[in-house]
């Protein structure tokens, strides 16, 4: 689809690449398909924090609703607007984005889940902008797939199995990169146990072994599989405590589940908290029983504070964890060697602290939230203003291929 040179939807066209890079800064669109407080919410906090503070960029967050994560972007500075995202995108949401672009001056979209994707993708090519998304998951999925073919869209992905599955897709490594998740080690760091934390609100002392899983409460987390492991564990170790911290739709279900099986004595359901550092202060273990993870910001902060881990081998947790330095590795939905791994840390003091300690200085030598930000940065500068950077490869962003179910230029096998 060419947008006509006169049309009101015709973003304002880059700087000659003669001259100095722009004072004016990169106006990002982030477009987040979810309003709860997560991992993928936290991530575009983060990125609006952090980024926004820099002078280089300015932001603007559409939600699908008002909230809690709409409030806390408001607190980091930038600018919310709330459409409706549907799966199945309206004209009026698709044509209100598309004219938001052009009115603001938007130099960039930048999309959080397909259904933003969709959204976000449809309204930058009617604006002539170009388009990325964030893949937040351990793969590409075929909606975000189908997006990133129809719109010519650039694909960022956080671990490196969702690098080379992408590309197992068919995925152009032009329009592919990689740029990890990171953690703020100045926030997140080692600290005494709190005199008024989870320990106080369990009724726990300071001698009690505390094992906790920190997540949302949802099938992808797998919290069924930490109860289990730890049902099985207390035959052997009676004395431990173990917490979920955290909401989600199996909360109900979990509670039913630790009842019944005559555990609410020692496996406690705290509920969400808004701070999770004094949580970490806590905890002795942090434990991810996952089956599905791409690089999960509860345990990358977990380590930062100092916290040895055990963990499902999923997605881009074997990026994070070292098996045997910083933690134990198991097989998902595997509870039996779950628990047998948190038995092995609860019962050898030295090893628990060992491994803390690697835990944090892994996560201060190869995942710091700095870093993690300026390898987004750059890849935004070079989407966004190509002609400033000398990435002119990567111009055709803002005029993609539509496919084609023909064998001609736009829409054959590329040639080898």
């Amino acid at each position: 689809m060419d947008i006509a040179p006169d049309s009101p939807l015709r973003s304002v066209p880059p700087a000659p690449s003669s001259l100095a890079p722009s004072a004016e800064p990169i106006h990002v669109l982030q477009v987040v398909g979810n309003g709860i407080v997560g991992g993928m919410e936290r991530c575009v906090e983060r990125l609006v924090a952090g980024l926004g503070r820099t002078g280089g960029f300015r932001f603007t967050v559409l939600c699908p609703s008002e909230g809690a994560f709409a409030e806390r972007i408001r607190a980091a500075g930038a600018e919310i607007g709330i459409v409706a995202m549907p799966e199945d995108p309206p004209w009026a949401s698709i044509q209100m984005v598309a004219a938001l672009i052009a009115a603001e001056r938007v130099d960039l979209v930048h999309a959080h889940l397909p259904n933003a994707h969709l959204l976000g993708g449809l309204a930058a090519r009617l604006a002539g902008v170009p388009v990325m998304t964030t893949v937040h998951g351990r793969q590409v999925i075929l909606p975000d797939l189908e997006v990133h073919r129809m719109v010519g869209s650039h694909l960022s992905v956080v671990c490196r199995q969702s690098y080379y599955h992408a590309l197992g897709l068919g995925v152009d490594r032009d329009r592919l990169s990689l740029e990890p998740n990171g953690v703020d080690v100045d926030e997140f760091q080692p600290g005494p146990r709190p005199a008024d934390g989870l320990r106080a609100a369990l009724g726990l002392g300071d001698e009690a072994l505390l094992v906790g899983f920190v997540g949302r409460l949802s099938p992808e987390k797998a919290p069924e599989v930490f109860v289990r492991a730890a049902a099985l564990l207390l035959q052997r170790l009676p004395d431990v405590h173990f917490v979920l911290v955290g909401e989600g739709p199996m909360k109900t279900q979990l509670r039913e589940s630790v009842e019944r099986m005559g555990l609410a004595a020692r496996l406690h359901l705290h509920g969400g908290v808004d701070d999770v550092r004094p949580v970490f202060h806590d905890l002795d273990l942090l434990v991810s029983s996952s089956n599905s993870e791409a690089m999960p910001l509860a345990l990358m902060e977990g380590m930062a504070c100092g916290l040895p881990v055990v963990a499902t081998r999923v997605g881009g947790v074997p990026e994070i964890v070292e098996h045997g330095g910083t933690g134990w590795l198991v097989a998902a939905r595997d509870y039996e060697d779950l628990a047998g791994r948190m038995h092995q840390m609860l019962t050898l003091h030295d090893l628990r602290r060992r491994m803390g300690q690697a835990a944090r200085a892994r996560m201060e030598r190869h995942h710091r939230l700095d870093r993690s930000l300026e390898r987004l940065a750059e890849r935004m500068r070079l989407l966004a203003r190509p002609t400033q950077t000398g990435a002119t490869s990567l111009a055709v962003a803002r005029v993609p291929r539509v496919a084609s179910g023909g064998h001609g230029a736009s829409g054959g096998r590329k040639a080898r």
